[in-house]
């Protein structure tokens, strides 16, 4: 396997180069469904201008990076392009790594409920077999990297990237059973963008799991180990926190940053929900809608958790797509790392419902974008409405994406518990409804 996944590598690092050395890389950079004020190369580039004149990069409203990140291309300004390259294989690596670790588990148990015959006779067809797993980390690796999406965030040199391979980082400690490690690299995805805090949950969950801790309240094992590690994530993330003041000598990143994530300041239209909605916004209403459109990423946590703990892994994979549909300044590049874990959810396809459709109007927007930009900006024949319908269709297609496979999620374990062929009282064959 190893020998695919350097060839692969290989072809995804040639991909990127080749574009870096093209006149398209200037174009890629200045696209907004690719960029943010948040991720823009140019920004860094402003930040570290700055830095070298011995100015605070945030004493203006350009730059909104994290100190360390700023500090980290300070010395690698140089070899930016080979870092975002970097930063992808990583990413992938890991993404295979985990995966193919996470494959061992689930064969595991899925070999010892049927030695204990807990599955029904007629459901022994959605039993997943070695051959059919054994490609899949593969295949995670290749959707992560050949991902169009991927590509355009690299060869842009968004910051999302680097963003992406500590969230891996994180995806692959979890998964191997490291507290430490899973604590430190969820401290700093959420020192880096504050939503992976939602990713808390099902790390803890899976970890439980991994040290056979049952997730009831009344036991003291389930606290101490929520105590033990919170303890780890709070103490890294305050670290973390405090090793950026040292480096920049005064607080002003964290309202830049932080404050500047929360509160959407900057209007620049991108792929998400929040720039249109605020920019038609009265001023006095403001707040409260963003409020309300904040918490909507963190609201899904407590429920998402409470239906599928026992699946933390799946529960990863609903939570990163809910953060990349409703943050504040979303791209492509956060896109693109919960569509990595399609494959693995490919013994869904028999349960997904509207997959075809939903494809094909994510392919559609993806074409429609720049189009649509164009039309609105350089042509002066279409308006902001144009471009926001686009995007809400975007969304709209992601959420119609994750909630299929939610819903497949859902089918495929009550048949595995039920049957597959349900049966009504009368004899008849039933129909399984999700309410």
């Amino acid at each position: 396997m190893a020998a695919p996944l350097t060839l692969l590598l290989l072809v995804a690092v040639t991909v990127r180069a080749a574009l870096f050395r093209s006149s398209l890389s200037e174009l890629i950079s200045e696209r907004v469904e690719v960029v943010s004020p948040l991720t823009a190369w140019k920004r860094v580039i402003e930040g570290l201008a700055l830095l070298d004149l011995g100015v605070s990069p945030y004493s203006g409203d350009v730059f909104h990076e994290t100190p360390l990140t700023i500090y980290l291309f300070h010395f690698l300004v140089d070899y930016a392009e080979v870092t975002f390259m970097l930063a992808d294989v990583i990413t992938a690596v890991a993404l295979y790594m985990a995966v193919k670790d996470y494959n061992k588990q689930v064969f595991r148990k899925q070999k010892f409920a049927l030695e204990a015959d807990r599955y029904p006779l007629d459901c022994l067809e959605l039993i997943r077999s070695p051959k059919e797993m054994y490609y899949i980390p593969l295949k995670v690796a290749m959707f992560y990297l050949l991902n169009p999406f991927t590509i355009l965030s690299c060869v842009a040199k968004s910051t999302c990237g680097l963003n992406n391979a500590i969230i891996a980082l994180f995806i692959l400690s979890t998964i191997k059973g490291n507290v430490l490690l899973s604590a430190i690299f969820l401290s700093l995805a959420t020192y880096q963008s504050i939503y992976p805090l939602t990713l808390c949950a099902p790390a803890l969950l899976y970890l439980m799991q991994r040290q056979y801790i049952p997730v009831n309240f009344r036991r003291a094992s389930f606290w101490w180990f929520i105590v033990q590690y919170a303890f780890m994530y709070l103490g890294s993330l305050f670290v973390i926190i405090c090793l950026s003041f040292f480096l920049l000598g005064s607080w002003d990143y964290l309202p830049s940053v932080y404050g500047f994530i929360l509160s959407v300041p900057d209007l620049t239209p991108n792929i998400g929900l929040f720039w249109y909605f605020f920019a038609e916004m009265f001023e006095h209403f403001r707040l409260f809608f963003l409020c309300v459109f904040q918490i909507n990423v963190f609201f899904y946590t407590i429920p998402l958790s409470i239906k599928l703990k026992e699946h933390p892994v799946f529960l990863i994979f609903m939570q990163l797509a809910v953060i990349s549909i409703f943050k504040s300044y979303p791209t492509v590049g956060d896109i693109s790392l919960y569509m990595a874990f399609l494959p693995v959810w490919s013994h869904l396809h028999r349960f997904l419902r509207n997959i075809f459709l939903v494809s094909c109007v994510l392919l559609a927007c993806s074409a429609l974008f720049p189009v649509l930009w164009h039309l609105w900006i350089y042509a002066g024949s279409a308006n902001s409405n144009f471009y926001y319908a686009i995007t809400l269709l975007f969304n709209v297609a992601q959420i119609l994406l994750v909630s299929d496979y939610f819903y497949a999620f859902l089918r495929r374990e009550h048949h595995l518990t039920y049957g597959l062929y349900l049966k009504r009282k009368d004899g008849s064959e039933a129909t399984l409804v999700l309410k």
